[in-house]
């Protein structure tokens, strides 16, 4: 198994400075032992023109099966003689990318200490592999799978598949390619590419895949593999094809890519899930005798007997539905009322409403979008995703996004949902998030729930002047509700109700308040949204001046000014 990593230069940028970058002299052979056999490093050629570094690892096929117990490729009791004749020692596989990471491990980090600055700068690089497997059944294997994955990094590729026997020409081609990269760039960059790529080109792990291995996967593939096309294969065949990791690992990747997008850190993003033990957040509901959770956004209060009627005396152990139970039950009426087949939940978290939209008949197929990829491994897990029946497993799709960037993935469904969302969004951002959900996506319905600032007056354990949750960037009064969804139900062509959810107080209205968009014209019969307004809805109280300032400079903002992509 054989790779030679070779660079150009002159007397002033001698190409011998690629022994600083390797960290092994030019004027040495050594060798260094691996998991999977010896590995020896020697130059070629080295002056300082061109300089040439090779690898050649040799692996003991018959030590590896004694080692491994017969596992791994070949490794089936069926096929005993297939564990020590095969093409290990000779095709450049995930062993190949084990050694260069053993072998270059300072290299790769771009690490050079007696010459400082060197690791940082772009070199000519040529990097020969005689035999290289490009397995792909279904993918595109072969040379074709050389150039996806090598161009795009921008690699000049020189793929050229090896026959069978060129004695035979009719027997065929044979599964290996002998390759050739040309390009400019950081060595530390080139040797983090082969690593990841040369297992993806081989489709198949020698060793176990544990969970550890995205970390190793994310780790080489930073600033790299988060916008390569062909992303998606890279981590489904690095992994070994296993869909858990695999799902991760693009998670993860989506994320790092929104965040700096926002020019955030990935925390700041990814936090719709608590730490706590099943995100059991604040106090206890005393009317329901639930701990508040995340999608109740009661984290930091419970409501005040003032809040919810006591059971009645002919029921006196009947507790009543949370306030989240009431959301989703208002949210599912709304959608039965538009007759939606195929709903939008954005901004879905653990995937409590997502469940709800399952267990209803008459939606056909449910997409799940959060910009947390925690929240979408923990909604992955309580739907019991992977032991879903294949027909209900296609009902529902979990993927990452950001819902302040235009998707094309949120186009064509029927509703879109935005439960207690929007009060999680930056004002300013607001705006892109208006034009990403109706403007883009346009949906033939949008329902959007979001506190009531108003009653938070009966919240006995939350503080006066504060939101309920840490999270939320601003809490509406209905009138700010209602302005907002007439701006944008205007500017975008839909027409709106608002409607109350939960316990209605008579003095500060509903905890939480609903509002149904739809596309157009409103149905016959159906209410008009200043009748809606005016019929169940409270007097309305003014706002706190700094919060009507905001809620205005978030209404002033036009979709253009928006970042959507």
């Amino acid at each position: 198994m054989f790779i030679s990593i070779s660079t150009t230069g002159t007397a002033e940028r001698p190409a011998t400075d690629l022994g600083f970058l390797l960290h092994k002299h030019p004027g040495k052979v050594q060798r260094f032992e691996t998991s999977h056999g010896e590995a020896h490093v020697f130059y070629p050629e080295a002056t300082d023109e061109v300089c040439t570094a090779a690898l050649l690892l040799d692996i003991d096929p018959v030590a590896l099966v004694r080692r491994g117990r017969g596992k791994g490729r070949g490794g089936s009791p069926d096929f005993a003689l297939a564990q020590y004749v095969n093409d290990r020692p000779y095709a450049a596989s995930s062993l190949l990318a084990v050694a260069l990471r053993t072998v270059f491990r300072t290299a790769m980090k771009g690490v050079c200490e007696s010459r400082p600055g060197l690791a940082d700068e772009a070199r000519p690089l040529r990097i020969a592999l005689p035999a290289v497997p490009a397995n792909g059944p279904g993918e595109g294997g072969g040379a074709a799978m050389v150039a996806r994955l090598f161009e795009p990094l921008g690699w000049q590729v020189d793929a050229q598949v090896i026959p069978l026997d060129e004695t035979f020409p009719e027997w065929g081609e044979s599964r290996y390619v002998r390759v050739e990269l040309a390009g400019t760039l950081r060595l530390a960059e080139a040797l983090q590419q082969l690593y990841v790529l040369l297992p993806v080109l081989d489709g198949a792990k020698h060793y176990w895949v544990a969970p550890d291995e995205v970390d190793k996967l994310l780790a080489a593939g930073g600033g790299w593999l988060a916008d390569h096309p062909e992303q998606a294969l890279i981590a489904r065949r690095y992994l070994a094809r296993r869909w858990s990791l695999t799902r991760t690992a693009i998670q993860r990747l989506e994320l790092a890519r929104l965040a700096e997008a926002d020019d955030r850190e990935a925390e700041e993003i990814d936090n719709a899930v608590d730490d706590t033990e099943e995100g059991e957040i604040g106090a206890t509901d005393p009317a329901t005798g639930r701990r508040a959770t995340k999608d109740t956004d009661t984290a930091h209060a419970a409501p005040s007997a003032h809040a919810a009627p006591a059971a009645s005396a002919e029921e006196p152990t009947e507790r009543g539905p949370s306030l989240a139970e009431q959301r989703r039950e208002a949210i599912l009426a709304a959608l039965g009322e538009v007759g939606a087949a195929r709903v939008a939940d954005l901004g879905c978290g653990q995937g409590e409403l997502v469940a709800a939209l399952l267990k209803d008949a008459r939606i056909t197929e449910v997409l799940g979008v959060d910009v947390s990829s925690r929240a979408l491994i923990t909604a992955a897990r309580k739907l019991h995703l992977d032991r879903m029946s294949e027909r209900q497993a296609a009902r529902v799709k979990l993927v990452q996004g950001a819902l302040t960037y235009t998707d094309e993935r949120l186009k064509g469904y029927d509703a879109a949902v935005l439960s207690e969302v929007i009060e999680h969004v930056d004002l300013p951002r607001l705006p892109a998030l208006e034009y990403a959900v109706l403007g883009a996506a346009r949906p033939a319905a949008v329902v959007v729930t979001t506190p009531n600032v108003e009653y938070n007056v009966r919240w006995e354990s939350l503080p006066a002047g504060h939101v309920r949750h840490a999270d939320h960037r601003f809490e509406w009064d209905r009138a700010q509700f209602r302005s907002w969804a007439e701006r944008v139900a205007g500017t975008y062509g839909y027409t709106v109700v608002l409607r109350p959810v939960g316990p209605e107080d008579p003095e500060v209205g509903p905890p939480t308040q609903l509002a149904l968009f739809r596309l157009g014209a409103p149905s016959l019969g159906a209410p008009s949204p200043g009748a809606a307004l005016n019929s169940g809805v409270a007097p309305i109280h003014a706002a706190p001046a700094p919060v009507r300032a905001a809620a205005s400079a978030a209404a002033a903002t036009t979709p253009e000014g928006s970042e959507p992509r």
